[in-house]
């Protein structure tokens, strides 16, 4: 399959566009109280740039989502070396990637799709062919996304989708003053490169400590001060608190409207958006500013398969991959009321 499709699903309080390449979502739209409508994830406006200059806004990525360093890793004794898209790495399963591939449309109704996709063995370097779903579902309080893959020869999986959360809406500029919360007392720290070092680090007095929850902007800049930033500021992988599903964070616009992220997943990555300098043209036909949405992307840790301390992202014949990410939308006393 090599052609675009567009699905649409609805109910009374939320609109979800998904398109089948990359099984991407493309516009979040929220019936607000006032029966307005207000489109909360950045996308883009031609189809095209979804191959191009999109940084993966909204897509699905895999087989592993986020970094493996050096773009290799080991299993079971045997080296697997990788498309390398982020020089010396891979980033986001690599250039031929989830994201780039027409997912197949196997079920859909007016509040769910089904999307699903076959990996050959050897694509992008991976071992195993590997049949992968993703099934998107409207509920009554949000959306959630439901990955599942199985493979026919030992392999490493780890997928997520990597949607860009702007509550003011798409157009409304820099999301420096959401207010953000993620439920984590430790995060990885990275090498210049973005690739973990290893250490699992306590967040305490640090600018990675959110359990309190603060503005987006001041965290921005207190990650200079620090000196921990990385990629022209936040991205950055946090080790979510508990286990099961659960909340992993929290975000807030100026005006109330809250969003929770809910996941099975032990880790959690937030991306700045600090890329964006107005040459992206968003779902509006606008240009995004410099952090125009955040990217909050529930997911195991980045280059696990290099750490014996992480949780191991592998996938053996005869299990089922399973990773569930819910978005709770709420509105809540305004901030400062």
């Amino acid at each position: 399959m090599s052609q675009s499709e567009l699905i649409v699903l609805r109910n009374e309080k939320f609109e979800l566009e998904i398109l089948n390449l990359g099984a991407t979502m493309r516009r979040f739209n929220v019936c607000l109280p006032d029966n307005s409508w207000r489109n909360i994830i950045l996308g883009s406006d031609q189809i095209g740039d979804y191959l191009t200059t999109n940084v993966y806004v909204g897509m699905t990525v895999g087989r592993v989502a986020n970094r493996l360093g050096k773009g290799k890793f080991d299993l079971d004794g045997k080296p697997y070396p990788l498309d390398i898209n982020e020089a010396p790495n891979q980033l986001h399963g690599g250039s031929g990637g989830f994201h780039s591939q027409y997912w197949r449309v196997e079920d859909k109704s007016d509040v769910f799709v089904e999307l699903s996709l076959v990996s050959p063995d050897g694509d992008q370097g991976f071992p195993g062919e590997v049949r992968a779903s993703a099934r998107y579902e409207l509920l009554a309080d949000g959306a959630q996304v439901t990955y599942t893959a199985v493979t026919d020869r030992p392999t490493i999986v780890n997928i997520t989708t990597h949607p860009y959360f702007n509550l003011l809406g798409e157009t409304s500029g820099s999301v420096d003053e959401h207010t953000l919360k993620i439920n984590a007392s430790s995060y990885t720290p990275n090498h210049p490169d973005g690739i973990p070092t290893g250490e699992i680090r306590d967040v305490t007095n640090s600018a990675a400590d959110f359990r309190d929850g603060k503005k987006f902007g001041v965290a921005h800049a207190d990650c200079f001060t620090d000196g921990i930033d990385r990629n022209g500021g936040f991205d950055h992988n946090f080790v979510i608190d508990g286990v099961g599903f659960r909340e992993h964070c929290q975000l807030t616009a100026p005006d109330g409207l809250t969003l929770s992220v809910e996941s099975d997943q032990p880790a959690f990555q937030l991306y700045g958006g600090n890329h964006f300098n107005g040459t992206q043209i968003g779902t509006s036909g606008l240009g995004y500013v410099q952090r125009a949405g955040l990217a909050l992307e529930c997911q195991g840790f980045p280059d696990a398969p290099n750490h014996e301390n992480f949780p191991s992202v592998r996938l053996d014949p005869g299990e089922v991959y399973s990773a569930n990410t819910r978005w709770i939308i709420s509105n809540s006393q305004k901030i400062g009321e």
